[in-house]
């Protein structure tokens, strides 16, 4: 996947001003209490982030890993439509703005975005945040069935789906495919995210979306039901501020998050994609890949040449094969 640019770290520097003058215990312990509710049932018309404290420690807690995962996406959509960009952005869900901060970094701050939360107090501190790194406009309003979107050229979903009903999980992406040219969607990397993630991309396609990525197709989804889940893994960087939030010790976490990157204009999806950690055994190395066919396996070893190389410096996650093909046998 694409390593992060330098947005990561003046996102980090913007944290870290925000949550100045809060105890690192009251952080934590709002951070305790986040988790706790967000693993539960939440009604969207009760904003579990109450106040600067809460949205200080969330912000905290989840953008960078939030950034990281959107940014893989984002950047799965541009490579495969290099020569589109936004020049208008929706954020549905956005919160304290990490996909915001994606987006801008992905477009070199090119789009001009909306965000629309229903928790006041995160876009506050989200406007806070981006004052002088990108152009917004933040608006609160009620994330469900009823919302209606502006038209637009990028829609992204962040983590949200997991909050609504079925119902208005369903009219949401229905309204993001109305409104926008291309629509992104992340939810956490698990069995129930993945899920949801299908639902989505059935609807998108349906509504006459191309899936730019991950998959090399708009054909369903090879995977058996309940057998197993497409989902990819984004390296996240830890500041010390970051660990003392989250009681971590290790300077860096992965987050897990699957999604779909659709539009309504020409892509050229990847030949494969890389589904699990590249296998490295002696002199060869296994890959597991979803290609327009289906599922597979492919075994690279040292008679493939430079390519052997790409496979022994490839990533989850990454496209198969890299730029410039394979090797004749």
């Amino acid at each position: 996947m694409n390593a992060s640019l330098p947005a990561a770290d003046t996102l980090r520097a913007a944290l870290a001003a925000a949550l100045d003058g809060l105890p690192p215990r009251q952080a934590a312990q709002a951070v305790e209490r986040l988790i706790a509710n967000y693993r539960g049932a939440t009604p969207t018309d009760a904003p579990v982030l109450r106040d600067r404290s809460d949205v200080a420690a969330y912000a905290a807690y989840r953008m960078p890993a939030t950034f990281e995962a959107v940014s893989s996406a984002l950047y799965a959509l541009a490579d495969a439509a290099p020569d589109w960009a936004p020049a208008t952005h929706t954020d549905v869900g956005g919160g304290t703005g990490a996909a915001s901060w994606a987006v801008a970094e992905t477009w070199e701050g090119a789009a001009r975005t909306t965000v629309l939360d229903w928790a006041e107090p995160a876009l506050a501190i989200g406007r806070e945040l981006a004052r002088g790194v990108f152009d917004a406009d933040w608006r609160r309003e009620r994330i469900g069935g009823a919302l209606k979107l502006a038209d637009t050229d990028l829609v992204t979903v962040s983590y949200v789906l997991n909050e609504l009903t079925e119902a208005d999980r369903t009219a949401l992406v229905t309204e993001a495919a109305r409104a926008a040219q291309a629509v992104v969607i992340v939810e956490p990397g698990t069995p129930d995210g993945y899920e949801r993630i299908i639902e989505a991309r059935t609807r998108l396609v349906e509504a006459g979306f191309t899936v730019a990525a991950p998959c090399p197709h708009s054909g369903a989804c090879p995977i058996v039901p309940g057998t197993d889940w497409c989902h990819f893994a984004a390296r996240v960087s830890r500041s010390s501020l970051h660990r003392k939030v989250k009681g971590g010790s290790l300077p860096y976490e992965d987050e897990k998050f699957a999604y779909v990157a659709a539009s309504r204009f020409p892509v050229t999806p990847v030949a494969a994609r890389i589904t699990r950690r590249p296998q490295i055994r002696k002199g060869q190395v296994l890959l597991d890949l979803c290609g327009p066919d289906g599922l597979g396996r492919d075994t690279v070893t040292k008679r493939h040449g430079p390519l052997y190389k790409q496979a022994r410096d490839a990533e989850w996650g990454d496209p198969w094969p890299p730029a410039g093909g394979r090797d004749e046998d």
